[in-house]
């Protein structure tokens, strides 16, 4: 039984559920409404104009998967019904289970899918609650933004719909971390919202920032797309803590505990009215609140929030004070208003607590994949073994110093964080060293700044001096803190941290280290964190319980790939390629006749509901008998005039009047198109429709060919590309195996290919006597080149780029593009699709097109393409 327990603790059902969204994306999409899907894919982060990095436009895709194909549903309810492949699951890949059958799926047994379940439901909300568990420094305060915006577009466009929220509750834990979510209410919009729908939402959106203890709320009752961003201190009701006294008790309105005689009429008598004015404040918030429908919260703790601390936050374990308390009792008040909390998202940046998984998370992306992908700088951690306290500043500054120096990024100092535990400490002890240490490094004592929150160490000045810590005229390197570790400060240009005391709270150590993490520049920077040997075993510890990963593996070296830097080989390739252009024109025509819609031509047989008796074999073959049509148990909409030229409407955008006419002259006369229509709903949509739009409109299509002449590869305004790559998949144009062909390709000095077969056919081809040039094409995919095709996806329906891999010409004047892929890839839909839009252009442009794949040319079949050809 332990080990069942155990596994419920462990059990990471998110990443179930996200292959369960890649597996079956495209028929999960068809359930979504056109504005759902029109909003993910302007954010999708494949396409090179996409805003969104990869982790937020997943957690977006997961998002808008809970709200569109679950309904909103409760993680409990969507984990039941995953097992048993139930309610929109029926296509997951695996065996499945009906309600009562025993075995095994995932390794999970009916004990442990018990176990597990009974866990998520102990810890479900009165409404559904959805975790975001992405960690520092990859976005969630603008995931959380683009969520909001999308929340809105679908209210406004369904108003009806009760999924979406009309108000947005923004929370921050407490006020250090609030000022973080400023960027909500900066945040260029126009970088998430597709522009069609921006203007709106520019014109709609009203943002209120509760900043100042005396910011009241002023929020229109009833009103919407209201976003109030608040934290929890400036909104939950205060409670007395002082006893009445006997003539307090008697003048004083009565009782407002929840549950008491007066609960229902509290309101009417004012019996919740506080004692002072900052208790009034906060309840004037709070009922406001009370006043918005269907309010969404969203919950950003992830920069501070960790261990005990978040798991009270998520509700897992029990606090009086804790944000989940507080998000409770706003969820009843709400209900009792008449509104309701649509749902409660929170963005962490991590799914554990210790031991256990969050039994709600949905997504989650970890700190090892943010720094492997280049979201976050690599992180060396030195430890130091029984250091002096001055010795240890010294090594660390030193440290610093020699790595970074004044080197600039971005156009900013690097900076390095110096904490004390006290304030005391910080002014009799560290300050004074510090200055003894850069003294002797010949470095000015200007470049120090302190900020501690004490007037007399950290004046107003000094403040504005940190805040502005990301901006190039700052000279300011190395910053002097008190308890700054666990706050939402975001400094980009911060590449060190050096804690010696052991503070107080043991996650601060986590929380210090991870502040030097935020990315800078176009290359992946390296940060250094310097610890006492006791604080390392702390940050191990904590590292293990929040991240599940070690000291280790946190600093590791760097991995295989390096950075280079790529150059133009002058002169720049031009390339003339023909492309077709499609148009098309809609043109009206008049209406002569009577419209015949012929419906004794439709084949009614496929929209009729046949009931089959099977009465077993003879003769090895199966006895069927047809009992009867029973299309009148079909669920079906009942169109009357008025509903079907409504219906009618919508999809040709005619005049309800002018359509109501052209039925009732119809051949057949509105009452049998109407009989027909009620009994088969789908000849609506299948038959009349197509009809109407045939007998009103011609679609006439152009095709136009247009030469271009375009340049292989953009000439980069710092004059040169960076990339990372393998070394063992990168030839220079220097390379001693290359010499004597240099002037057959290299128009980049430097060639980085994905994968071994790439490099080997590379190898192979530019070697081949009938090859005049070959370029890799395949490697610079974010608009740095004119060389794309584009093609129609088949999961979004969108358009979108590609680019091939290989452009040759032969000898003879003849061009080929070429794409080498693996074979577990050659039959991919995607793969076809390109493969069609680049057949397209080729002949359009007298090229062919091919697909080679890496079994070829792993075989040294490489060449087998020419011969394919020709």
């Amino acid at each position: 039984m332990a080990s069942t327990k155990e596994f419920a603790l462990d059990f990471a059902f998110f990443n179930y559920l996200r292959d369960f969204y890649e597996e079956n994306r495209g028929r999960i999409r068809n359930n979504y409404r056109t504005l759902s899907k029109k909003f993910l894919d302007f954010n999708d982060s494949t396409n090179p104009d996409s805003y969104l990095r990869t982790p937020q436009f997943e957690a977006l895709e997961m998002y808008i998967f809970f709200k569109e194909y679950l309904d909103n549903r409760q993680v409990h309810q969507t984990f039941e019904d995953w097992y048993y492949r139930k309610n929109g699951f029926e296509k997951r890949t695996d065996f499945g289970f009906t309600v009562g059958e025993q075995g095994t799926i995932f390794s999970i047994d009916v004990e442990q899918y018990k176990s597990v379940f009974a866990r998520m439901k102990k810890f479900a909300q009165d409404y559904p609650n959805y975790i975001f568990a992405l960690t520092m420094g990859t976005g969630k305060t603008i995931l959380m933004a683009t969520c909001i915006f999308y929340e809105f577009l679908l209210a406004n466009k369904f108003p009806k719909d009760k999924k979406y929220c009309h108000n947005a509750l923004v929370f921050a834990p407490d006020k250090t971390v609030l000022q973080s979510l400023k960027e909500i209410q900066t945040f260029d919009r126009a970088k998430v919202v597709p522009s069609e729908y921006l203007s709106w939402l520019n014109t709609h959106l009203k943002i209120h920032f509760l900043e100042d203890t005396g910011t009241t709320l002023n929020t229109i009752d009833r009103s919407k797309y209201n976003i109030i961003i608040s934290n929890t201190q400036k909104i939950i009701l205060k409670r007395q803590h002082k006893e009445k006294s006997k003539i307090d008790q008697l003048f004083s309105a009565p009782s407002f505990d929840k549950g008491s005689a007066y609960d229902d009429i509290a309101d009417l008598y004012g019996f919740a009215q506080p004692e002072d004015e900052g208790e009034l404040i906060d309840n004037q918030r709070f009922s406001k609140l009370t006043r918005l429908e269907q309010l969404g919260i969203f919950v950003d703790e992830a920069h501070h929030s960790f261990g005990n601390v978040l798991a009270k936050d998520m509700g897992l374990k029990t606090a009086k004070t804790s944000l989940r308390l507080t998000i409770n009792e706003l969820a009843k008040s709400l209900e009792k208003s008449g509104t309701s909390v649509v749902a409660c998202y929170n963005y962490t940046g991590t799914p554990y607590a210790g031991k256990e998984v969050f039994p709600e998370v949905v997504y989650a992306y970890g700190l090892k994949d943010a720094i492997d992908k280049k979201y976050l700088k690599k992180v060396t951690v030195n430890g130091y073994t029984n250091p002096k306290s001055k010795e240890f500043l010294n090594l660390s500054v030193k440290g610093f110093w020699e790595n970074y120096g004044e080197n600039r990024y971005e156009g900013m100092l690097p900076k390095l964080a110096i904490f004390a535990s006290t304030i005391e400490e910080l002014k009799n002890e560290l300050k004074p060293a510090l200055e003894e240490i850069l003294n002797e490094l010949n470095i000015p004592l200007h470049k120090i700044l302190v900020n501690v929150g004490d007037d007399k160490l950290t004046t107003n000045d000094d403040i504005r001096e940190f805040n502005r810590l990301d901006n190039p005229s700052s000279d300011k390197q190395f910053i002097l803190l008190v308890n700054k570790g666990r706050e939402g400060w975001n400094c980009r240009s911060l590449f060190g941290v050096s804690l010696f005391r052991k503070p107080k709270s043991k996650i601060f150590v986590l929380q210090a280290t991870m502040r030097c993490l935020r990315a800078i520049g176009s290359v992946q920077e390296r940060a250094n964190v310097y610890l006492s040997e006791e604080n390392m075993q702390i940050l191990e510890e904590e590292l293990k319980q929040n991240f599940r990963m070690s000291i280790d593996e946190l600093s590791k070296k760097d991995s295989v790939n390096e950075t280079y830097t790529i150059k133009l080989v002058p002169p720049s390739v031009k390339l003339k390629v023909n492309r077709k252009k499609k148009l098309h024109e809609l043109k009206e025509k008049e209406l002569v006749n009577a419209v015949d819609f012929e419906f004794e031509k439709v084949d009614l047989e496929k929209y009729k509901l046949i009931h089959i008796e099977q009465s077993g074999l003879v003769g090895g073959k199966i006895n069927r008998k047809v009992s009867e049509d029973l299309s009148d148990f079909r669920e079906k909409r009942e169109f009357s005039e008025l509903t079907l030229v409504a219906e009618i409407s919508r999809y040709l955008n005619r005049s309800c009047i002018e359509l109501h006419k052209i039925l009732a002259g119809s051949k057949q006369g509105y009452e049998k198109v109407l009989d027909y229509v009620n009994k088969y709903n789908e000849l609506l949509y299948d038959l009349i429709i197509p009809k109407l739009f045939n007998e009103l409109y011609t679609l006439e299509s152009y095709e136009k060919k247009e030469t271009k002449e375009i340049y292989l590869v953009k000439e980069p305004k710092e004059g040169y590309y960076q990339m990372t790559a393998n070394p063992k998949l990168v030839v220079e144009i220097n390379d001693t195996n290359f010499k004597g062909f240099v002037d057959k390709s290299f128009h980049l000095d430097t060639y980085c290919f994905d994968s071994t077969p790439e490099k080997k056919f590379f190898e192979e081809i530019v070697c081949h006597e009938d090859i005049k040039k070959i370029y890799f094409t395949g490697m610079l995919t974010h608009g740095q080149s004119d060389f794309f095709i584009q093609y129609i996806d088949p999961d979004s329906n969108t358009v979108r780029s590609y680019y091939p891999d290989f452009l040759i010409e032969k000898t003879d004047g003849k061009m080929l593009i070429v794409e080498v892929k693996g074979d577990n890839k050659i039959d991919d839909p995607i793969v076809r699709a390109k493969e069609k839009a680049a057949n397209e252009i080729a002949n359009a442009s007298e090229m062919d097109y091919r697909i080679i794949s890496g079994s070829q040319v792993n075989n040294g079949n490489s060449s087998s393409i020419f011969d394919e050809i020709y």
